[in-house]
């Protein structure tokens, strides 16, 4: 039996053409890595989705806190107003006390 250096025997005896047997096993490689890389681009499009998402998520936090820093502002300044009349009744309340003693002859404020 002559075999070529292009064929092979197989244990049956029958000469495989190895271009064949090798254009075979490149065109499975082949197939399995067009299916990895599709999966990868389904994951990455998965993670791209997320990513987006989660930049939907983070302007929505930021935008919720530009409208509370509105309410902590005012709520600032009507803080500041309180402390004034608080103040300004203090003041009034010593007024009135210094007055009704001056009326009274016999505090001994």
């Amino acid at each position: 039996m002559v075999i070529d250096s292009d064929m092979a025997v197989t244990p049956a005896g029958i000469a495989v053409d190895v271009q064949a047997r090798f254009g075979h096993s490149v065109k499975g490689l082949l197939t399995e890595k067009v299916t990895n890389c599709g999966t990868d681009i389904i994951a990455l499009t998965k993670q791209v989705l997320k990513g987006s998402r989660s930049a939907e998520f983070l302007g929505q936090a930021a935008r919720n806190m530009v409208m509370q820093e509105g309410a902590i502002l005012h709520s600032e300044d009507s803080l500041r107003k309180m402390a004034i009349i608080t103040t300004h009744l203090q003041y009034q309340q010593e007024a009135i006390q210094k007055n009704n003693c001056i009326q009274i002859s016999m505090c001994t404020c």
